[in-house]
């Protein structure tokens, strides 16, 4: 059975017709989702899932606290060696969501940390990824770390500089990834 990794940024609140219309398709298909339990995309997600009746999903939570549950669906609890609730802390749920995971689909603003590194993962254990990508308002099937470097240069200078910090990302100079496609999906409004 196929199951999609859904997660996004903490920023997204509102899920436009592009995303919608991903997240039907994913219904109409009937996938498994698994999701996280944060706000933002994850619970953006989790109510329109819920107002469709969609019972196909697992929410994926940290330690004894589900923050947010929307549909009352099953949960996976997942316990970290550390107790700081920080970066490392939540993204163990996360690495756990991609493990069991056939395919990704992310909604980011191009910023959040979180969900770049949900790329990363899904990516570095070579799972096609779509990425709904808010700055442009398009979808892109990433397959590859080439994909997503040249994704990352929609993303603007000092966002890329920190990734390539925070990650030890090795983004190539924009002529160097010319020859990089980027397969883009479609574009919302």
């Amino acid at each position: 059975m196929t199951t999609v990794f859904i997660g996004g940024s903490r920023r997204i609140t509102r899920l436009n017709d592009t995303i919608r219309s991903r997240a039907d398709n994913i219904m109409r298909q009937r996938f498994a989702v698994v999701i996280g339990d944060a706000n933002g995309a994850d619970k953006a997600i989790q109510t329109y899932l819920a107002s469709k009746g969609y019972r196909n999903v697992v929410v994926y939570f940290m330690d004894n606290h589900c923050r947010n549950n929307v549909g009352s669906w099953p949960v996976e609890q997942v316990s970290a060696n550390h107790q700081r609730k920080n970066f490392a802390y939540y993204a163990t749920k996360d690495k756990k969501m991609a493990q069991v995971a056939s395919y990704g689909f992310m909604i980011w603003d191009g910023k959040s940390k979180g969900t770049l590194n949900n790329i990363l993962n899904l990516l570095q254990q070579q799972k096609n990824i779509s990425v709904y990508f808010s700055p442009d308002k398009s979808c892109y099937k990433l397959k590859s770390l080439k994909n997503l470097t040249t994704l990352l240069h929609k993303c603007g200078g000092d966002i890329k500089r920190k990734f390539e910090k925070e990650f030890t990302l090795q983004v190539p100079a924009r002529s160097e990834v010319s020859n990089f496609e980027l397969f883009a999906v479609d574009k919302g409004g």
